[in-house]
């Protein structure tokens, strides 16, 4: 069973709901009616319900019987109004949070917030700032979280690996790699697979000794404290924490023998490079990225999307309020 059957599978009986709030973009109204057809997860489109309704007719999807949300007209537009001022705790005015709340965005993390919704997925022609802001200002991270990541589902037949931090922290600190291991670890429970962490450098257990292997070395410990549990080690150069025969030499008695399939960068230059050229070159699908560390999911899309990639972080964005 490939990965996104077992997410379905997991995700039967359980209702969720995910905000779309791009309905007027083609790829989004097509991915929409794609989840409808097959039942398991039910979307939400926002927008004017004329505008939404002549972009289908324009795209030649069939809404049928899809909920869309004009925030404009809802009823309970002064009731998110009123959460969002008290979740700001003074920082907005009732007048600014009127306007903030007529963005589609806003309007559905305040969905999503007050539990109107399970999951928000947006980006088709926003910016990642567009989509995150309302998240950070809304949802928030974790207790014991103290910034997002962002993680990559690397597909090639049987295989399946999660690579993060690829998207959103520039310069991780320890404690905060260390956090993006945990919730990495999470995201990979949550897709079915069983985690092996290994946090990478350009040295193997100390051949190296610099300011940036002593980062990844510290953040090991960090995270063997936060979740000790988890089958995690580090520092290791790729080779030796996915390759048997090199682990054998480099890491002999490390618990990860070239059987890692959570990988954690150390910086973003590091993640985001390394996950495109495992795309590129190695021929791995990237599905992602997918947002760690918030309080509820939401994810961003990619301006370049198709509609099967919002249909698939879609799924992907159900499976992690499980």
């Amino acid at each position: 069973m490939d990965l996104f059957n077992k997410v379905k599978a997991n995700l039967q009986g359980h209702d969720k709901t995910i905000v779309l709030p791009e309905g007027t973009d083609a790829r989004v109204l097509q991915a929409a009616v794609r989840l409808a057809e097959e039942g398991i997860v039910k979307p939400i489109l926002l927008g004017s319900e004329e505008e939404v309704r002549n972009a289908a007719v324009e795209a030649s999807v069939d809404l049928k019987d899809i909920e869309i949300i004009d925030p404009l007209k809802v009823t309970y537009f002064d009731e998110l109004v009123n959460h969002f001022v008290e979740r700001r705790a003074g920082r907005n005015t009732v007048e600014q949070a009127q306007e903030l709340l007529k963005n589609v965005n806003y309007f559905g993390t305040m969905l999503v917030y007050t539990g109107r919704a399970d999951g928000l997925v947006s980006g088709a022609i926003h910016s990642t700032a567009d989509t995150v802001r309302p998240a950070l200002q809304i949802i928030r991270t974790k207790p014991g979280v103290s910034k997002t990541s962002g993680a990559f589902i690397m597909m090639k037949g049987e295989e399946k690996l999660v690579f993060a931090d690829c998207a959103i922290t520039v310069a991780p600190t320890s404690q905060e790699l260390a956090e993006i291991a945990v919730e990495s670890a999470k995201t990979a429970r949550s897709f079915g697979i069983d985690p092996r962490v290994a946090m990478l450098s350009f040295s193997t257990k100390g051949s190296a000794v610099t300011e940036e292997t002593t980062k990844v070395a510290d953040a090991v410990k960090i995270a063997k404290e936060l979740a000790p549990e988890l089958t995690l080690d580090g520092e290791f150069q790729f080779d030796a924490a996915y390759v048997p025969e090199v682990a054998k030499t480099k890491a002999p008695e490390s618990e990860i023998q070239g059987d890692a399939n959570v990988f954690v960068f150390p910086s973003l230059e590091a993640g985001n490079i390394g996950y495109k050229l495992t795309e590129r070159l190695g021929g791995y699908e990237a599905i992602g990225p997918i947002l760690q560390g918030l309080n509820m999911p939401v994810n961003d899309l990619s301006r370049g999307c198709s509609a099967d990639d919002v249909y698939k972080l879609s799924l992907m964005t159900a499976a992690q309020s499980l």
